[in-house]
């Protein structure tokens, strides 16, 4: 999955916006104003900070190694660096997004995602 298509893929989600957080360096996803995915723009090759549930994060990190590293700049038991070249299956790399996406929008106070869900209500 190069940059482009993690874009596409992210941009696809549900009130998901592209920022750059820490300047034109950096390129991040959030959902509602709350980050989910976090990605260097001067990288050679595409990592991407992704949430992850903590055990699941130690296994990945265990089943992927040198693929699916601790969080880079991040809280190392809550985000995984995934190096999206590595050779890793896209539909892993997909599934890592949503997952993300998940634990991030799940996370939203309720009254919030009740307002997102239902607009009009």
């Amino acid at each position: 999955m190069d940059i482009e298509a993690l874009q596409r893929y992210c941009l696809s989600k549900p009130g998901v916006e592209a920022t750059q957080p820490s300047g034109p360096d950096t390129l991040g996803y959030k959902v509602l104003a709350k980050a989910f995915a976090l990605t260097g723009l001067d990288d050679v090759e595409l990592r991407v900070n992704l949430k992850c549930d903590p055990e699941r994060a130690l296994e990945l990190r265990d089943e992927y190694p040198g693929q699916i590293l601790p969080g880079w700049h991040m809280n190392k038991q809550h985000w995984n660096t995934v190096l999206f070249e590595s050779g890793l299956p896209e539909d892993l790399l997909r599934e890592l997004i949503d997952h993300s996406y998940e634990l991030v929008y799940g996370s939203l106070p309720q009254g919030i995602r009740k307002a997102f869900e239902n607009p009009d209500a």
